[in-house]
């Protein structure tokens, strides 16, 4: 039997995301969770059960011991997997007399339910040390039946431009698990950073990782940080991050750019670029922002490279997904490069489009000869789809509907929607605005799945995911910023089945996430708060780039 002299159990908070059937047993007795509370972990449950002993042992002192045959209903805590459920579905009941049970269609639901778990046990166990004597604590009667709506829920982080620790990553890791995602697409190249180390090539990270100084704010800025910026993954570092993001059953996707947004690779071996038409010798990790004209040159020794380069990729990264980029490659270098138009009479291609799909889809075969999947930027529409190739729709929705008509599978990331980078409001005092203003209302309202699509097509729809690129995010604190609260309205987006736009219940909603403001203070996440920056996280006088009005829907 519970405990009788337990203080009432709490009212029953607002979860984040929306679960699909949340139904309170009024009238029942509340869960007791204490040091006598035991752990049953069923076979598959095995990562859930280390992650609830480490979390809440760390946030609660609960050392969640084995359960015996002796311990009774009322003091398990019981983990199984149940294939009748979902694919990384769950089902979670809790009552006083029967104890909790928790029950995922996969290991991966199993998890998912104990975030849920988490969030009920109040903004306590979202610490990483308690804030009080450890006494019992009273869950509330309950039973959540959930499942999410989409198997791609990503977010991408751009560690390129400005780089991010190894902790830090890991922090992120945590955060995206708290709200139900499971992809980190993982910016890892760009003209203004290479950020993982390659044996086989060690100039870039010796060279490519490092810039001598970084523009302050959007590209017509004209104030400069004249510190050196940058930094790398050891591949152990990298390996640390996935086996941290498969324990948190989140996919970690990398992605090396080419052809273009590759000058810091061109930097650590001049060689890669059009020498025929640049100095490439005199060219250094780029310092600003913007397209950058200097793309990789379309030669067999670069082709080789590369693949040297990915070799070492998938030997650390058992994703399935491979990122390439593939966007915002300037053509005028292979306009101008006797190498690259004497390359397009010897394919018999007709344009330098067709040189980039043919870049691509050679890529496209290497990675499917290995088991694994290309992706890239909806630029790779251009000159023809490689025909593995999946597309990251990221400058509207007409990228992603052609690829979904045409077969291919599709993640759906509308810079118009979904890129945290853009400000969350017009307000003068928003730090270094750039693009049009997105706010938490907006994201709450996008819809990823296009209406014109059919049935047959949305299937190709794997998932969406909510990008932020980091020209003018140059710390922690700065990406929380931008990321927070948003990412937790993008995080229902991806996981719920919410009805249209329109409809959504944003009041709902909100007050859902007044909930969750604490469980944001206890992660220590520095959010945006409702009525605008504390000043601490303003940035006057650093020039942005703010668009005006309402982005186009295309």
């Amino acid at each position: 039997m519970p405990d009788t002299d337990l203080p009432a159990a709490p009212a029953l908070p607002g979860l984040l995301p929306q679960p699909r059937t949340l139904t309170p047993l009024d009238g029942e007795p509340p869960f007791t969770l204490d040091a006598r509370t035991a752990l049953d972990a069923g076979p598959g449950t095995e990562d859930t059960a280390h992650w609830l002993r480490a979390t809440l042992g760390d946030a609660l002192r609960l050392p969640l011991p084995p359960a015996g045959p002796a311990t009774p209903k009322a003091r398990r805590l019981t983990l199984a997997v149940d294939p009748a459920l979902p694919e990384g579905g769950y089902r979670l009941q809790v009552h006083g007399e029967r104890g909790a049970e928790l029950a995922g269609g996969d290991a991966a639901g199993v998890f998912h339910g104990a975030q849920t778990l988490r969030q009920l046990l109040g903004p306590q166990a979202h610490r990483r040390a308690p804030i009080r004597p450890p006494g019992p604590l009273a869950v509330p009667a309950v039973t959540v039946e959930d499942a999410p709506r989409f198997g791609w829920r990503g977010l991408l982080l751009d560690v390129a431009r400005h780089f991010l620790s190894k902790d830090a990553v890991l922090r992120y890791l945590d955060l995206m698990a708290a709200h139900k995602l499971n992809v980190l697409h993982l910016h890892l190249t760009d003209d203004q950073g290479w950020r993982m180390e390659i044996h086989r090539y060690p100039e870039l990270t010796r060279t490519g990782a490092w810039r001598p100084r970084t523009r302050l704010g959007h590209r017509d800025s004209t104030r400069w940080d004249d510190r050196p910026h940058g930094g790398y993954y050891t591949q152990d570092d990298l390996r640390e991050i996935v086996a941290h993001a498969a324990a948190r059953h989140i996919t970690v996707v990398p992605e090396i750019d080419v052809p273009g947004h590759s000058q810091a690779a061109i930097a650590a071996y001049p060689y890669l670029g059009n020498t025929d038409v640049v100095d490439t010798a005199a060219l250094g990790v780029w310092d600003t922002w913007g397209v950058n004209p200097n793309v990789l040159a379309p030669t067999e020794t670069t082709l080789r490279f590369y693949e040297h380069v990915l070799e070492e990729v998938l030997e650390v990264f058992p994703s399935r997904f491979v990122h390439l980029g593939g966007d915002e490659c300037p053509k005028d270098q292979w306009r101008a490069s006797p190498t690259a138009q004497a390359r397009i009479r010897e394919l018999g291609l007709a344009d330098e489009d067709e040189l980039q799909s043919w870049f691509v889809r050679h890529f496209d075969t290497w990675l499917a000869s290995r088991g694994r999947r290309l992706v890239g930027w909806d630029e790779i529409l251009q000159g023809g789809l490689a025909p593995g190739a999946t597309v990251s729709s990221w400058r509207g929705y007409a990228g992603g509907v052609s690829a979904a008509r045409a077969g291919h599978d599709v993640v759906m990331c509308p810079e118009q929607q979904v890129y945290l980078n853009y400000r969350e409001d017009g307000g003068a005092d928003e730090p270094v605005p750039i693009g049009y203003v997105r706010t938490l209302a907006d994201v709450y309202r996008f819809e990823p799945v296009p209406p014109e699509l059919t049935e047959a097509e949305a299937r190709h729809v794997l998932g969406t995911q909510a990008n932020l690129w980091s020209e003018v995010t140059e710390s922690q604190s700065r990406v929380d910023y931008q990321l927070f609260p948003r990412l937790a309205a993008f995080a229902e987006v991806a996981w719920s089945v919410l009805p249209a736009p329109a409809d959504r219940d944003l009041a709902g909603f909100t007050a859902r996430l007044a909930d969750h403001y604490p469980r944001l203070d206890a992660l220590g996440v520095d959010y945006r708060p409702p009525g605008g920056p504390h000043p601490w996280q303003r940035r006057p006088g650093v020039v942005g780039r703010p668009f005006e009005g309402l982005p186009p829907n295309v």
